[in-house]
């Protein structure tokens, strides 16, 4: 399935790294572990990091329910939501030309209050799962007091617009003809690090199976 653009998901600056395919949102939403909310509160913009996880086309949000952010999202106004994954620095011959490698969404539209506890519960597992996967069989599940203090949002991703860009500079012919300058791209790599037991563990504890797993596995 493609991306159907709208007027305020099309993009009109750097065409060329537009990814149309719908499986490119999904791989760069699946791919990072933060997102920024950015809603209007009282006439000014508020962007703010938060964690949240896919089901399909729809994404969860969620925060205490005394969050403004969010309070203010589930009145229905309208929202954005960009997650960016960083693969590299551009060094290009000239300044003007430095640039990134990287993978970023930017999804609009208007966020749902999830209400009902297995509709949260669902949207909290989603979450979950998409942070720390293994935990919610693994944790102890959240009682219905921790349900009630936390809010979550579904977010359809029907408008939703994503870039792409990956490879070397893009130097003007006559620097690249001048060689005068090193050019090139260094990728950034994130990886896991060894788990750190909490002190407060009593006896010898194992690391779980799911995070010696998550540990293992690539980042990003």
């Amino acid at each position: 399935m493609t991306l159907s653009p709208t007027p305020r998901s099309t993009i009109r600056r750097g065409r060329h790294h537009a990814a149309t395919e719908r499986a490119a949102l999904h791989a760069v939403l699946d791919a990072a572990l933060v997102c920024h909310l950015a809603v209007v509160v009282d006439g000014a913009p508020l962007v703010l990091p938060t964690g949240y996880g896919r089901d399909g086309d729809t994404l969860y949000l969620h925060g205490s329910t005394g969050a403004r952010s969010l309070r203010e999202a589930a009145t229905g106004v309208p929202v954005c939501v960009a997650v960016t994954v960083l693969d590299g620095v551009v060094y290009a011959r000239s300044a003007f030309d430095h640039s990134m490698n990287y993978r970023a969404a930017v999804v609009h539209g208007t966020a749902v209050p999830v209400t009902g506890p297995e509709a949260k519960l669902h949207g909290l597992r989603v979450l979950t799962e998409h942070l720390a996967p293994g935990s919610w069989d693994y944790a102890r599940p959240p009682t219905p007091k921790e349900v009630a203090a936390t809010s979550v949002l579904a977010l359809d991703l029907a408008e939703a617009s994503v870039k792409i860009r990956s490879g070397p500079p893009g130097d003007e012919d006559e620097d690249v003809a001048a060689n005068e300058r090193w050019a090139g791209v260094l990728p950034l790599r994130a990886a896991w690090g060894t788990p750190e037991p909490d002190p407060l563990l009593v006896g010898d504890w194992e690391v779980p199976p799911h995070v010696t797993a998550r540990s293992r596995a690539p980042l990003g």
